[in-house]
């Protein structure tokens, strides 16, 4: 008996599904990520409202000022649904793990300049009740938001920050020991140099409206205080004692760089979308900037003493340049 193979090439009936379809035409395959993402929101049938705001439905889009005739345009540029989002994070996360190892396995930590390794201590434990509070914001953001293609990203940029609060605490005890994490807590609540900044955080956890908050957060918060710890601090302490703090926070510089495109992304086509919201949006970076601006000065004093002003003037500048990219003024 003789068997003959050949290759038989089947047309699919349909590329997508019909929502899918509706969106980019019939004839195109879709991407995974589009097919995760798009019109899954919640939006018809919806149950009772809420006790405890019967203004709006279960899943509202008048939560927040901004408006938008179609909410999956802030689609993410990274296309980061479940399952790349998590391969993204375990390959950063392996390389994070592979730094820690690094400087554990050939003492780095306590081979560290005491100096340098005091100032990394009290600027950077601390920091891990920033990304705490960052990581709530997420989770509210996801709440509160409308439409799958910005409140997903919301939820694993508030993950992310849990992950950062993580490396923190370890970077503590890597550096130091639990008695250095502990005394972080009590400068948080204690020490005057992070009242402004601890006052901050709070006032961001009952913002109501969710796309402020996004602003407050991801954009003003994020945008200066990465800039400041993971630029500025870190390139002060390379020169002063060398590279162990870079490895140390390798994951939240790569991680900032990453979540800025979608940041930005999703500013861009939020102020593009109408006047109203592009002066809604230069509204609410007016006063949060100018908040966190006021909280990171004496941080900046503390860890980079006389040359404090002139960092957070270049990352206030590295900030202008995003948003000027975004179509939104200083």
């Amino acid at each position: 008996m003789q068997i003959d193979l050949r290759t038989v090439s089947i047309e699919p009936l349909r590329q997508t599904f019909d929502h899918i379809a509706a969106r980019i035409g019939s004839d195109k395959a879709a991407s995974r990520y589009l097919e995760g993402t798009m019109d899954l929101q919640a939006g018809a049938n919806p149950h009772y409202r809420p006790t405890w705001d019967p203004e709006h439905e279960i899943f509202d889009a008048t939560r927040t000022a901004i408006t938008m005739q179609d909410w999956y345009a802030l689609k993410d540029p990274r296309q980061f649904y479940y399952g790349t989002y998590t391969a993204s994070r375990a390959r950063m996360q392996e390389t994070a793990e592979a730094d820690f190892d690094f400087v554990e396995s050939r003492g780095l930590g306590a081979s560290y300049d005491s100096a340098a390794r005091r100032s990394a201590l009290d600027f950077y434990v601390p920091l891990r009740h920033v990304a705490w509070g960052a990581n709530m914001n997420g989770a509210a953001m996801c709440a509160y938001g409308f439409g799958t293609a910005i409140t997903q990203a919301c939820l694993y940029q508030g993950m992310d920050q849990l992950g950062i609060a993580q490396y923190l605490t370890r970077m503590g005890l890597t550096l130091g020991d639990q008695a250095e994490v502990a005394a972080a807590k009590k400068a948080w609540l204690e020490q005057p140099q992070w009242q402004e900044l601890r006052r901050l955080v709070e006032d961001t956890l009952v913002i109501k409206d969710w796309f402020e908050l996004f602003v407050a957060q991801n954009v003003a918060l994020d945008g200066l205080l990465f800039g400041l710890a993971y630029t500025e601090v870190d390139q002060a302490l390379n020169a002063k004692a060398g590279s162990t703090v870079s490895l140390l926070t390798r994951f939240q510089t790569e991680w900032f760089a990453d979540s800025s495109k979608w940041v930005d992304a999703c500013m861009r086509v939020a102020a593009a979308e109408n006047p109203a919201n592009k002066a809604k949006l230069q509204e609410w970076l007016q006063h949060w900037r100018a908040r966190v601006m006021v909280a990171l000065q004496p941080l900046a004093q503390q860890a980079l003493g006389a040359d404090g002003n002139a960092a957070l003037d270049r990352v206030s500048a590295r900030l202008d340049a995003r948003l000027a990219k975004a179509g939104l003024a200083a």
